[in-house]
């Protein structure tokens, strides 16, 4: 389906692509802003499609497959640029559909200060993927626990809380219960204790797999110096943001994660309200619990370059807002230490728990 050039195809400054499972939908501008592409493509036309375009800017929305359609127009002499879902929503017009958002994206492609995702190479990718899979898994392990949990409290058994205390009772429970519980609901738990061994063996095999690449990737490494900060905060940072030059400043990077209050402001009068939350939610539960622990330690905050802006810090606040004040200045330093190939002023403390 194609509509009536209006422009110039020697002239075309922007191709907007609505990224589908199996099609995508282009729509193109020129420098005057005229319409030059309205077209369908199937997802394996794609080169030969864009090999007899004029190189120029083209614009995606993070989403899957687009670091992979960026790396391939890259490779093409194309200009890609992904760009957040958020930012593309202001320039749609009209009813939503594939060509409205092709033509939102390649409107929201050609503003000058627009914010972009940067590109991820395959490395980044395979990395994310490990975190992402570790994620599933304890979210599926912690399912199971509290299954296993409400079918004992229906045969009127309760376990004190923690994931430990089940773990060492389960057999106990089943061999000193077995009047109060049914052969079938004891083929059940056992059942279901079985699928949690199996998560715990897939989490420790994922989890070991991560704090190898932790060790000899060298960002890594250098990220792991931060106290609190452990194989998986720097891990899951460098495959999120790589060296983090898509930011100008430590605190781009902590708006980014979400952990800067939001902002209300008129006729000069500033309100702040809570963290935005926006951004990364893994790397933003990552970095607040590291400030949990950094703060469970409190003997130890003498040791670190930041440990009196911590102890003035708890005095004025309540405790979790003092935790995320700390998460905000974690992730700040974590991007400088990354940005400049650095390590951290502090010693390392070696007993330090980390995360």
């Amino acid at each position: 389906m194609c509509a009536k050039k209006t422009g110039s195809f020697e002239d075309l400054a922007v191709v907007g692509v609505d990224i589908g499972k199996d099609t995508f939908h282009l729509v193109g501008f020129d420098r005057a802003g005229q319409l030059v592409i309205r077209k369908q493509i199937k997802r394996l036309a794609l080169s030969a499609t864009f090999e007899q375009l004029p190189r120029c800017i083209v614009g995606m929305e993070a989403c899957l497959s687009a670091h992979f359609v960026s790396r391939t127009l890259r490779g093409m002499g194309f200009e890609p640029r992904i760009i957040p879902a958020i930012y593309v929503k202001p320039f749609n017009k009209g009813q939503k559909n594939d060509y409205n958002d092709a033509e939102a994206i390649a409107e929201a492609a050609l503003r000058p200060n627009l914010r972009t995702v940067s590109e991820k190479d395959q490395d980044q990718l395979d990395l994310q993927a490990l975190h992402r899979v570790r994620a599933r898994l304890v979210s599926r392990r912690t399912a199971t626990i509290n299954q296993i949990r409400a079918f004992l409290i229906e045969q009127g058994i309760t376990v004190r809380s923690g994931l430990r205390a089940l773990k060492n009772s389960f057999e106990t429970i089943l061999e000193q219960r077995q009047d109060e519980i049914s052969p079938r609901m004891r083929g059940i738990l056992i059942g279901l204790y079985g699928d949690w061994l199996w998560l715990d063996k897939r989490i420790e095999d994922v989890s070991g797999e991560i704090e190898e690449i932790s060790r000899t990737e060298e960002n890594c490494a250098n990220v792991m110096t931060i106290p609190g900060i452990g194989p998986m905060i720097s891990t899951a940072m460098v495959a999120a943001v790589g060296k983090g030059e898509a930011f100008d400043r430590g605190r781009d990077f902590a708006a980014w994660v979400g952990l800067v209050p939001t902002q209300y402001s008129t006729g000069g009068r500033t309100i702040l309200g809570r963290i935005t939350k926006r951004g990364s939610r893994y790397l933003r539960m990552l970095f607040v619990q590291a400030a949990k622990v950094i703060m469970m330690r409190q003997n130890r905050w003498s040791t670190f370059s930041f440990g009196p802006w911590l102890t003035e810090a708890v005095k004025r606040m309540p405790r979790n807002k003092a935790a995320v004040a700390l998460a905000n200045k974690l992730a700040r330093t974590a991007w400088s230490v990354l940005r400049h190939g650095t390590r951290f002023d502090a010693p390392r403390d070696m007993a330090m728990e980390t995360i």
